[in-house]
């Protein structure tokens, strides 16, 4: 028989419903955070997550705000890479109650990603432009798949890594380009997990950006893949930000 202490202690401990957003970053889907989702729906929490076009700031912070309109109660904004950009400025929206940065960009207000990004080297420049022959004006950011895995998923098992690679989502050039016209980690708690082995997002800009926030930091050993080679980690963090954001 369990008595009401026991009830009520289990009732402390269980964590409080909450909404988690996932925003993904340049070059992959949503699909590479599946367990993560697993992990975080496995332990109460309501998981969402957005599928950017990938085509420009705005039309991505505009997909990620959709989402959050969806959204019943306080929302936990997760970014990766790119998608850190993205939740800064769509992060200012009253229902975000914390922001995770996981190896992302954390622009201020009036930055653009790539200005941010051209303050210390990505330590592997495999980054390449595509263009359309119809509209060779509008380029797009990729990584050969011959260089995708050494580069951004070094500590994902090959074949899966290899799938990222062929499955991989260009990124608008001018989504780079685009100045923030907020950055909501000023008046939100920011967490951030810093990627000690990223080779996308070089590990000092990752440093900087999250001191100059004072962002709760999370260091974890890893590719700029985290959310995949270690889920379990990427979750803990997305979990702590839900259970002190109340």
């Amino acid at each position: 028989m369990i008595t009401m202490g026991a009830a009520v202690a289990h009732a402390e401990t269980k964590p409080a419903a909450k909404d988690i957003v996932i925003v993904h970053g340049a070059l992959t889907d949503g699909s590479g955070w599946r367990a993560v989702y697993d992990i975080l729906t496995k332990d109460g929490f309501h998981v969402t997550i957005v599928q950017e076009p990938l085509t420009s700031l705005a039309e991505d912070v505009d997909a990620t705000k959709r989402v959050i309109d969806q959204q019943t109660g306080p929302v936990v904004l997760v970014g990766h890479s790119y998608g850190g950009s993205v939740i800064t400025e769509a992060g200012a929206d009253p229902k975000v109650s914390a922001l995770v940065y996981v190896a992302a960009l954390q622009p201020d207000k009036g930055e653009a990603s790539g200005q941010v990004m051209s303050k210390f080297a990505a330590p592997n420049d495999a980054m390449r432009v595509a263009t359309n022959r119809a509209t060779p004006d509008k380029k797009y950011f990729y990584i050969p798949p011959s260089k995708f895995r050494e580069t951004y998923a070094a500590d994902v098992p090959e074949a899966q890594a290899q799938f990222m690679a062929d499955s991989e989502q260009q990124l608008a050039q001018k989504a780079m380009a685009a100045p923030l016209s907020v950055a909501a980690w000023h008046s939100k708690p920011s967490y951030a997990i810093l990627t000690t082995q990223d080779r996308v997002i070089a590990p000092e800009l990752q440093r900087w950006m999250y001191q100059r926030s004072n962002a709760k930091v999370t260091e974890v050993p890893a590719s700029h893949a985290v959310f995949v080679s270690q889920p379990a980690a990427v979750a803990q963090v997305i979990e702590d930000a839900a259970k002190q954001a109340n």
